[in-house]
């Protein structure tokens, strides 16, 4: 008897270095390892934003680690769920997969981590 796929879930926006890595980092975090998680950008980045990473790690997630992917036709169609953050018409679309579209701003130039907030 083999055992049952899990579902895989491929989290798409342009740069892959903030949106798409947090999104990434929580399912897999949360899944615990029931859910095969893929994250890329179409346009990506060369690195994770700094900013990002320090961001997780203050709720115990690291992703140091982490290098944006490009996104391939290959990831697409390996995934059961894409959801795309911004990334407009450049993810390719098949048939049969569910895709969902997240209105999510660019964590790039907004608020830094609260280890660098000032006090109120």
């Amino acid at each position: 008897m083999t055992a049952p796929a899990v579902p895989s879930v491929l989290f798409v926006c342009v740069h892959n270095a903030g949106r798409s890595q947090m999104a990434a980092a929580f399912l897999t975090h949360l899944g615990a390892g029931r859910v095969e998680v893929r994250s890329a950008g179409s346009a990506p980045a060369d690195a994770v934003n700094p900013a990002v990473v320090e961001a997780m790690s203050e709720v115990g997630i690291d992703i140091s680690a982490e290098v944006p992917k490009v996104l391939t036709i290959e990831a697409v169609q390996s995934s059961d769920v894409v959801i795309t953050m911004g990334c407009g018409d450049a993810c390719p679309y098949f048939p049969g997969k569910r895709y969902l579209d997240w209105k999510l701003d660019d964590p790039a130039g907004h608020m830094p981590p609260r280890a660098k907030q000032s006090p109120p």
